[in-house]
């Protein structure tokens, strides 16, 4: 390899991008919503086998579980790929989470339910971060370690705990030097 060629990248850059995009949206929002709505579309499809006895748990609102189930698994990819409205699809995942206890088997069997209640309640709540200040990104990418910065430290101002007397005028002209006389 030449030191032109950027080569491949190593895990430790794909996880520093994945937590950077996971945490600039509501990720565990998504990812409870669309985890409720997994058990609510499946359970009324499933049979389960005991030897030579089957068990369907088919209900006459099949049709009504897929959709709910299905609607909740969009709403989940709506909360991480559209976060403006978050808002929005929280209150449809609360809704629908509550549709689902009478029409899909008490709601998936209550797992299904409260994953899509959680997921809804997590959306509503959550809020995106201040951005951090330009002085304090300058200063993260100074640090030697990306751990000790603090992207929310705004970095002190140069006229403060200095003298009074010096002015941006006499302190900072002509690159910083002091011409005497």
């Amino acid at each position: 390899m030449s030191a032109e060629s950027t080569g491949s990248r190593g895990f430790t850059y794909w996880r520093l991008r994945f937590r950077a995009w996971r945490r600039s949206r509501p990720f565990w929002a998504g990812l409870f919503t669309m985890f409720g709505g997994v058990p609510i579309a499946y359970l009324p499809y499933a049979d389960v086998r005991l030897g030579n006895l089957t068990i369907a748990m088919a209900t006459t609102a099949g049709a009504g579980s897929l959709i709910i189930g299905v609607l909740l698994v969009t709403l989940g990819m709506t909360m991480w790929f559209h976060t403006v409205v978050r808002v929005f699809a929280g209150v449809a995942a609360i809704v629908l989470a509550l549709v689902s206890l009478p029409v899909s088997n008490i709601g998936g069997f209550l797992v299904g339910f409260l994953f899509a209640l959680l997921g809804g309640a997590l959306s509503i709540s959550w809020m995106p971060g201040p951005p951090p200040s330009k002085a304090a990104k300058q200063g993260a990418n100074t640090a030697q370690d990306g751990d000790d910065a603090d992207p929310y430290m705004e970095e002190p101002r140069p006229d403060e705990g200095s003298d009074p007397n010096v002015t941006e005028t006499t302190a900072h002209a002509d690159g910083g030097r002091n011409s005497a006389g």
